[in-house]
């Protein structure tokens, strides 16, 4: 929760980048604990590498500082503030009600990672050539924003 307070109210675009970042680890720890690993690398791999990167670039390309003065709507805080207290009572209230989020007792014979491999399998073999289209497209992409992000020399 402050993470994420951390991300909505800091006036730095780097600071609340970061903010993310700690809010995406802390949502792949949660995958952790509902003990699924795969997703958890996922969560890491795909949102704090790749997506942090790209906001990063975004926040270095474009003039933020000068965004960030202009308020979209002035006066707007107490509102906000009132709805964010308002939407956290409902949560705690719907999470401190709700059955759902008891874990249940271990299989006395459970064996994990078998879904893994077999994803992994089907990955790397059935899907291969999308795989690697995939990536050379990111690749175009990136080569794609480092060349407009260049200033052109005088």
């Amino acid at each position: 929760m402050v993470a994420a307070l951390v991300l909505v109210l800091a006036r730095n675009p780097v600071h609340s980048a970061l903010a993310l970042m700690a809010c995406f680890v802390q949502i792949s720890a949660i995958f952790v604990l509902l003990e699924a690993p795969l997703l958890a690398v996922i969560q890491i791999f795909v949102y704090v590498g790749a997506i942090m990167v790209l906001f990063l670039f975004v926040i270095m390309m474009l003039d933020v500082r000068k965004a960030t003065l202009e308020r979209f709507l002035p006066h707007s805080n107490l509102p906000a503030f009132a709805l964010l207290a308002l939407l956290g009572v409902e949560m705690l209230v719907l999470v401190l009600s709700s059955d759902r989020f008891s874990l249940p007792a271990p299989e006395a014979g459970a064996r994990t990672g078998g879904e893994i491999r077999e994803l992994s399998t089907t990955l790397f073999s059935d899907y291969l050539l999308p795989f690697e289209v995939v990536s050379v497209i990111l690749l175009v992409a990136l080569v794609g924003a480092i060349v407009l992000a260049r200033k052109e020399p005088d």
